[in-house]
């Protein structure tokens, strides 16, 4: 069985790490390379960077904050925001990315996931979904531009078409349980992992340890990716990956 990963995720503005509830009311939490060094201190599995402004302000991905970061730390960097073209990807990897993230730019150019995958390969391209419970049609819907715009997209059939253009994994992200530290949306991973069979990252909704223990158990996602709670030193990545031995969770 392969390992369950611990992935703290950054989501960045300007350069700066921030942290908001449900999507909105950014807070300033610091500095990405700081922040990511002391992650991967911690035993990390790998770090998301997301630019969660870059698409809104039409802005390019962020190669500078890669760089310094990639020259600090060791651990597998997935990298998203204001990607819209091959060579955005190449700039990234070459900065120190190992994955690339693609989010609004696989609903507005579904070709890219295909171009990506062809010149980098499937497991170097991850397609980021935000999703959002419709109660008045009961399905997941998907949201574009930060979680700014609702796309016409029902989420378990678009995981399904991204995983068809060569996504080699898919990072999830419930915007309902995002920075509310209720706990991961389970019904959304099992729906999701009986669709696809790419490695599926689960975001938004942790907030203890019993959260991450629950998601393992009862859905087959392959990592867990939480900000706040690692971000105010709420929990550590050890006493994660310590509470999930305990329950016969297999961890690195």
């Amino acid at each position: 069985m392969l390992a369950k990963r611990i992935v703290p995720c950054l989501d960045v503005d300007h350069g700066r790490v921030k942290k908001g509830v449900n999507f909105v009311d950014l807070t300033d939490v610091g500095d990405p390379a700081e922040i990511a060094a002391a992650y991967e201190q911690q035993g990390a599995d790998e770090l998301v960077f997301l630019d969660i402004t870059a698409t809104n302000e039409a802005r390019g991905a962020m190669v500078d904050t890669i760089e310094k970061v990639a020259a600090q730390v060791f651990m597998p960097l997935t990298v998203g925001g204001g990607i819209k073209s091959v060579a955005d990807m190449q700039a990234l990897l070459k900065a120190g990315a190992d994955k690339i993230a693609l989010n609004s730019a696989a609903v507005t150019q579904p070709e890219l996931i295909q171009a990506g995958a062809e010149k980098f390969g499937s497991q170097c391209i991850v397609v980021a979904i935000d999703v959002r419970w419709d109660e008045a049609t009961q399905e997941y819907r998907v949201y574009v531009n930060g979680g700014r715009k609702a796309a016409d997209l029902e989420a378990i059939s678009w995981a399904k078409k991204v995983v068809a253009l060569g996504a080699g994994e898919l990072l999830v992200t419930s915007m309902d349980r995002d920075g509310t530290k209720s706990g991961y949306d389970l019904k959304l991973y099992q729906a999701l992992t009986a669709a696809v069979n790419v490695p599926i990252v689960a975001s938004g909704g942790c907030g203890k340890l019993a959260d991450f223990n629950t998601l393992f158990a009862e859905t087959d996602v392959d990592a867990a990716l939480a900000a706040s709670v690692f971000h105010y030193g709420e929990l550590t990545i050890p006493q994660v990956k310590q509470s999930l031995r305990e329950q016969g969770v297999t961890v690195r």
